[in-house]
């Protein structure tokens, strides 16, 4: 299959241009597994520079101590574990962290409550082990065997939605560096380069808490929502940008008006007053995260160029706005009517278009 029609590249594919000029340009000491220095990881991940006349475009925009801390984590023989809030680029990062120090973001284990011990460690194929007993043949490796194998980045997403035997897992592998297959009398140890990189959602904090045992195993970098307006309007027009460009959704980018708008009105419902901090204002239960903020816009942008001129109406806007806004019917529906009546249509001419539809669509 062409590239053309794969719904989404992996980053290292996706970059490639950018990873292989840092490569091409290095000059700093490459830890043993790595394809690059630590301070063009993080160039790479924080961007803003040009290298051999390619343009290396910012993959996370947020605090750059907090990335050299992670990068700093891969180098030493510890994992590292990304928390926050939804929607703090928490996978993007480690998918790029991944990308850049290996060349390879695929070996990616997803936590989810019917996520096994097997999928952390290794499985079989059971018709071969059937036919033939016990045999490396049958050996079906997880992302992470594989990782230990090669001396790669392996990604354990959501690790807080895994049960506790299957965290646990982890400890052994982490602490011993080796995994053992006692049915083929192996032990496997771990190559050097051998990371984790997880992630975990604060929001589930106590579905299944990790283990003391196991956060030891970790080094913590909690990564915060966009701290100013500004910041997450960037990220959003560049994640927009980014994502619609691989999508057949035959509309315009947004304008730096509908942009701020949409920023506005998921940090005030975020926070629970307006920008201003003169209002207070009823939260909304769902969290409006950046995230969101980007989806919704690609949301928008489908709907215009599917059914309308391929540009963004206040009316596609409003659509895409009540879905990710009224999560809970019973309690959002009136904390948006409000919003909607106390703040958005006291401010002018500018806003009214888009109160109108929203009062129109949330009648």
């Amino acid at each position: 299959m062409s590239d053309k029609n794969v719904l989404r590249l992996p980053a290292e594919e996706l970059f490639q241009r950018e990873l292989d000029a840092l490569i091409s340009a290095e000059t700093g000491t490459v830890p043993t597994g790595w394809r690059m220095s630590p301070k063009s990881v993080l160039a790479y991940i924080t961007g803003g520079t040009k290298v051999k006349g390619v343009d290396i475009t910012p993959k996370y925009m947020g605090s750059k101590r907090l990335v050299e801390i992670a990068i700093a984590t891969l180098v030493t023989d510890r994992a590292l574990l990304l928390t926050g809030e939804p929607g703090t680029a928490k996978s993007w990062l480690s998918e790029h962290l991944a990308a850049a120090v290996n060349g390879d973001s695929t070996k990616v284990v997803q936590g989810t409550a019917g996520t096994t011990e097997e999928q952390i460690r290794y499985s079989w194929n059971y018709a071969m082990l059937i036919a033939k007993g016990p045999c490396p043949e049958a050996l079906v490796k997880s992302p992470v065997y594989r990782a230990m194998e090669t001396g790669s980045v392996a990604r354990v997403e959501e690790i807080s939605r895994c049960a506790s035997e299957v965290q646990d897992a982890l400890i052994s592998i982490l602490s011993e560096k080796r995994l053992s297959v006692p049915e083929l009398g192996l032990e496997v140890p771990a190559a050097k380069g051998f990371s984790v990189i997880a992630t975990a959602n604060t929001r589930d904090k106590g579905v299944n808490d990790m283990s003391a045992a196991l956060k030891r195993r970790f080094n913590i970098v909690v990564l915060p929502t966009p701290s100013d307006m500004e910041t997450e309007m960037e990220i959003v027009r560049t994640r927009v940008a980014q994502m619609s460009a691989g999508l057949d959704l035959n509309a315009c980018q947004p304008g730096e008006d509908t942009v701020e708008k949409v920023v506005t009105i998921f940090r005030e419902l975020r926070s629970g007053a307006t920008l201003d901090g003169r209002q207070k204002l009823k939260a909304a239960s769902g969290v409006l995260s950046t995230a969101e903020a980007i989806s919704l816009l690609a949301n928008s942008m489908a709907l215009a160029g599917s059914f309308g001129d391929g540009s963004i109406t206040p009316m596609d806007l409003a659509a895409a706005l009540q879905g990710a806004v009224v999560k809970d019917e019973d309690k959002d529906a009136v904390t948006w009517k409000e919003y909607l009546e106390n703040v958005m249509k006291k401010r002018g001419s500018a806003w009214l278009p888009l109160y109108r539809a929203c009062r129109e669509l949330n009648s």
